[in-house]
């Protein structure tokens, strides 16, 4: 059974906008999509930009350096899906984002 992070209050993350945080020794990118929230792995796979200051729309996040871009929900890079960075389980509890630890990918 995973255990769970709380990392912000759900108002600390304004719709269409991410943040970065550290759990457990990684950094996650969570993002808030119209009142839902995603989280996956902050780091971009090409340079190691940060994903959490990268624009928003339509479900994908764009690398802030190269423009590369993300589902926010599943990690895949929409320019090839057969790639895709580490997404995690997310919950939210009254007004805290958590995130569940140790890090349980989700599919």
């Amino acid at each position: 059974m995973s255990q769970f992070t709380t990392v912000a209050k759900t108002s600390d993350i304004p719709p269409g906008e991410g943040r970065s945080y550290a759990v457990d020794g990684r950094m996650v990118a969570v993002f808030n999509e119209g009142g839902e929230f995603h989280a996956i792995d902050d780091f971009c796979p090409h340079m190691g930009a940060s994903l959490a200051g990268g624009h928003m729309e339509k479900g994908l996040v764009s690398c802030p350096w190269h423009a590369w871009r993300f589902c926010v929900k599943s990690g895949q890079w929409a320019d090839n899906p057969k790639i895709k960075i580490d997404c995690f389980e997310l919950r939210v509890v009254g007004d805290e984002i958590q995130i569940g630890s140790p890090f349980r990918k989700t599919t």
